[in-house]
C-alpha cells in the first residue's frame, strides 16, 4: 500500500512543511509545564506557519532530549496524539507527526489516531551510529503495521540523517533506491550534517537525475536565500529554526521562506 504525498500536498510547484516544535511533554527530564500549555502553544505556531503560506505543518517531539534510540514510553505516544490532534482541529493544513529519535510505529499510532496525513522517519532503513546509540531502521515492522491499520498514511523517510553516520559506506544514490524500493518510502528527506545546516545542493541534483519520479524533500537549513538553487530539484522543503525566533514560529520569516520557495511556480 502506498500512500503517495500527491494526496495532500499541491501538485504544480514546491511546497512548505512547517515543523511544530513541542516543547518538553511530561516524563521528559526538562519538562517544567503542563501539557495543556505546550499543545497551546503548539497551535499557535501551526497557526503562524499556516498564515504565513505553509502548505502543511509536522507535529515533533523536540523538547524530549535526551531522546530514546528507539520505543518512547506511552505518556509520550499519548501526549504527541493529543498534540497532533489539536493542531490539526486549529488548521486547515495537513498535518503529520514525527516522534524522536526514531519511534516509527508510534509516530504511525499517533498520526493515525490523529486523523494525519503523513509521518517522518529519521532511520527507516540501515543502521547508523548515532548521538542515542546504535539506530537500526524497521520498515518490516512499520508497513506491516500500516497495512493493519488501513491508513493512507505517507512515509517521509530520512535519506543519510543528520545527526548520524552509517556504521558502513552507502551510496546516496543506492540508498535512496533502498528506501524507495525496498523499506517502502514514499518520499525522502535530505538534509544537511546537522540541525540548521542545508543539504549539498550537489546531493539534491544527483538525486534527482537519478530518481526522477521520486519525491525529495529539504531537510533542513533551507532560507529564502539559498531555497533557489534546491527548490527545482525538491518536491518541498521541511522547515523549523529558521522560522523561529526566541522559540516561536514568526509569521513573517514564515512568508519570506514560502515565497522564496514557491517563486515561479502557479
Amino acid at each position: 500500500m502506498r500512500a503517495p504525498v500527491a494526496s495532500w500536498l499541491p501538485a504544480r510547484r514546491p511546497s512548505l512543511i512547517g515543523v511544530v516544535h513541542l516543547g518538553p511533554l511530561p516524563g521528559a527530564p526538562f519538562c517544567r509545564e503542563p501539557l495543556s500549555l505546550t499543545i497551546e502553544r503548539a497551535i499557535e505556531d501551526a497557526r503562524a506557519w499556516e498564515r504565513g503560506g505553509a502548505d502543511a505543518v509536522l507535529v515533533e517531539n523536540f523538547g524530549d532530549a535526551p531522546f530514546f534510540p528507539g520505543r518512547v514510553p506511552p505518556e509520550t505516544v499519548a501526549s504527541v496524539t493529543a498534540a497532533a490532534r489539536a493542531v490539526r482541529e486549529a488548521v486547515r493544513l495537513p498535518v503529520g507527526v514525527n516522534v524522536l529519535r526514531n519511534d516509527a510505529e508510534a509516530a504511525l499510532a499517533a498520526a493515525a489516531a490523529s486523523g494525519a496525513a503523513f509521518i517522518r522517519v529519521n532511520v527507516l532503513a540501515h543502521a547508523y551510529l548515532t548521538d542515542q546509540g546504535i539506530i537500526e531502521g524497521r520498515a518490516h515492522a512499520l508497513l506491516r503495521k500500516r497495512s493493519r491499520l488501513g491508513v493512507p498514511i505517507s512515509i517521509l523517510a530520512d535519506l543519510l540523517v543528520k545527526h548520524a553516520e552509517p556504521l558502513a559506506p552507502l551510496d546516496p544514490v543506492l540508498a535512496a533506491r533502498d528506501l524507495l524500493e525496498r523499506a517502502g518510502a514514499d518520499a525522502l528527506v535530505v538534509t544537511g550534517k546537522a540541525t540548521g545546516l542545508p543539504p549539498e545542493a550537489a546531493r539534491l541534483a544527483d538525486l534527482a537525475r537519478a530518481l526522477p519520479e521520486a519525491p525529495l524533500f529539504a531537510g533542513s537549513g533551507v532560507t529564502p536565500e539559498n531555497a533557489p538553487p534546491l527548490r527545482s530539484n525538491v518536491r518541498g522543503v521541511l522547515a523549523g529554526t529558521w522560522c523561529e525566533k526566541e522559540g516561536r514560529v514568526r509569521e513573517e520569516r514564515v512568508r519570506a521562506l514560502a515565497e522564496a520557495i514557491h517563486a515561479g511556480n502557479s
